[in-house]
């Protein structure tokens, strides 16, 4: 895009909102013969004429209205970035209300978080740990970390941590007694440890990926929990088989009092992103939280 069209596209979306070349230019502080050219050049650029004009009147045309309509949420948005911008030498200061599901908080927020109130003590966090999707607007967050597949289309969604997989664990004595599953479809034998991460929705179904080959499994056992640790804890006391993100049960698989299995059918998926309204202003302690956690390959 040439430099002037920009200039243009902008001209023409004060006088389209404005409905008149003289307040446009009142609005931009130009002379109407510059608005007047600005707007004639544009339409003179697409082949299409975009605004109707009378001696008392001006309004859009069908293609005028499409265009207006794309550059509304555009220039938003570069307005709403520049003034961002403004408060970047501000001290970041201020409460930061964010959500988030326990596991996220325990393997990847807590560390980076107990450095940022560190290093600037005029920053107050305050962590919610909720496996539900809130409503970020209506439960009066600020931002909310999940993993990338929940992240609503709506929202402005950033990395935060690397790729994840999930691994399904048991503790030895339990596999020593029921036998190892080598196959998803084994499962079925077997006492499975259900996640429900809100009383209204159903349990959470256990997904397997080998090759072309995908599985989904409805899975059954003595317990549901809401709460992946204490999911993780049935499964260390002999309960069944949990299926839980990889950095959950690193180190007791490590350290030998779980026991991994169906690791080839549990491939890479996208892991934690923090995601916000881009309709609301970001405020500087906001901003500064986004990039320490942003992930950095």
């Amino acid at each position: 895009m040439k430099r002037e069209t920009l200039g243009d596209l902008t001209v023409f979306m004060h006088v389209a909102e404005q409905r008149s070349f003289t307040r446009a230019a009142v609005r931009l502080d130009i002379s109407q013969s510059a608005v007047s050219h600005a707007v004639r050049r544009l339409e003179a650029s697409v082949g299409l004429r975009l605004l109707h004009r009378s001696s008392r009147h001006v309004s859009t045309t069908d293609a005028g209205e499409k265009l207006l309509a794309t550059l509304r949420p555009g220039f938003g948005q570069i307005e709403a970035r520049l003034e961002e911008l403004r408060h970047l030498g501000d001290s970041p200061s201020g409460r930061v209300r964010l959500t988030a599901s326990k596991a996220a908080a325990q393997t990847l927020l807590m560390p980076v978080l107990s450095q940022v109130v560190r290093d600037y003590p005029e920053i107050e966090i305050e962590l919610n740990l909720d496996p539900h999707l809130s409503d970020l607007a209506g439960d009066r967050f600020d931002a909310g970390v999940r993993l990338g597949e929940y992240v609503g289309p709506d929202m402005i969604a950033v990395q935060v941590g690397p790729p994840l997989r999930m691994a399904a664990v048991a503790s030895p004595g339990y596999l020593a007694t029921r036998g190892v599953p080598h196959h998803p479809d084994d499962l079925d034998a077997h006492d499975c440890l259900s996640l429900r991460f809100s009383p209204h929705a159903p349990a959470y179904e256990w997904e397997f990926e080998r090759g072309e080959e995908e599985i989904v499994k409805k899975v059954a056992g003595p317990f549901v929990f809401s709460d992946s640790g204490v999911c993780i804890e049935a499964a260390r006391a002999g309960h069944g088989i949990a299926f839980v993100t990889e950095p959950e049960v690193s180190q007791a698989i490590e350290d030998g009092s779980l026991r991994r299995m169906l690791a080839d059918w549990c491939p890479p998926f996208d892991g934690y992103h923090l995601f916000y309204s881009g309709r609301r202003q970001v405020s500087s302690a906001l901003r500064l939280v986004i990039d320490r956690l942003r992930y950095r390959e």
